[in-house]
C-alpha cells in the first residue's frame, strides 16, 4: 500500500510564481495541488473547503497577508500545516509567523529544489526555519511599539483616515490618534504613514 499524497494549497497574488511553484511540484511524486488562491481570504475559504494538508502562502498578498491568513487558517483548520515563503526575510516577521502558528518561513532567495523536501519535512510534523533569518532573529533588538500601535499602524500603510482606523480598529478616533503619535514619536517619523512604513521595513506589521 503506497502512501497517501501531500495535498499542497498554493496562495500567492504573483500568478507568475504561483504557477511556476505549481508546475515545479506537480512533478513530484507523492505531492499533489488541490488548489490555488491569489490573496489571503481566498487562501482561508479555499482551506476550508478542501483541507489540504499544507497551505503554502506568500507573506504580501492582498485583502489578509500571509500572516494573517495562517492564523485564521490554524483556528479553522489545525490539521493543515502553513509554510510561508518571503522575500522580506526579516527576523521579526519570523516571530510573527511562529506566533501564528506557521510550520516553515521559507525565504525567496532558497532554491526552488528544496520546497518539496521542506513540504515533506513539514506534512510529517516537522519544522523548517531559513538559517539565516534564525540567526539574525537571536540578536535583533525587541520591537519598541505596542499591539494596540502596531494595530493603527498597520490599517495606516494604505493611507487611511483616522476615522477609517477606528472603524477598522473598533477604537475611538482620539484613541487611535493616540496610538499613531506615541508610536510616531517612538520611531522618529513625522506622519502616521511614515511610522507604518518604518514598522513594515522592520517587520513589526
Amino acid at each position: 500500500m503506497t502512501d497517501s499524497p501531500i495535498r499542497v494549497l498554493l496562495a500567492d497574488d504573483e500568478v507568475l510564481l504561483r504557477e511556476a511553484v505549481m508546475a515545479l511540484l506537480s512533478l513530484e511524486d507523492g505531492i499533489e495541488i488541490v488548489g490555488t488562491a491569489q490573496d489571503g481570504r481566498d487562501a482561508v475559504a479555499l482551506v476550508a473547503r478542501t483541507r489540504p494538508d499544507v497551505a503554502v502562502l506568500d507573506l504580501e498578498m492582498p485583502r489578509m497577508d500571509g500572516v494573517e491568513a495562517a492564523t485564521a487558517i490554524r483556528a479553522a483548520a489545525p490539521g493543515t500545516r502553513v509554510v510561508l515563503l518571503t522575500r522580506h526575510a526579516r527576523p521579526a516577521i519570523l516571530r510573527r509567523a511562529l506566533n501564528a502558528g506557521v510550520s516553515a518561513f521559507v525565504t525567496k532567495a532558497t532554491s526552488v529544489k528544496e520546497l518539496p523536501s521542506i513540504l515533506r519535512q513539514v506534512s510529517r510534523g516537522g519544522r523548517y526555519v531559513d538559517g539565516t533569518v534564525a540567526a539574525a532573529a537571536l540578536s535583533e533588538s525587541d520591537c519598541p511599539i505596542t499591539n494596540r500601535e502596531i494595530d493603527v499602524l498597520r490599517e495606516s500603510l494604505d493611507g487611511a483616515t483616522v476615522r477609517v482606523i477606528a472603524e477598522r480598529t473598533h477604537l475611538a478616533p482620539g484613541t487611535v490618534r493616540n496610538y499613531a503619535s506615541t508610536a510616531m514619536a517612538k520611531l522618529g517619523a513625522a506622519t502616521r504613514v511614515e511610522a507604518a512604513r518604518i514598522a513594515w521595513r522592520e517587520g513589526w506589521i
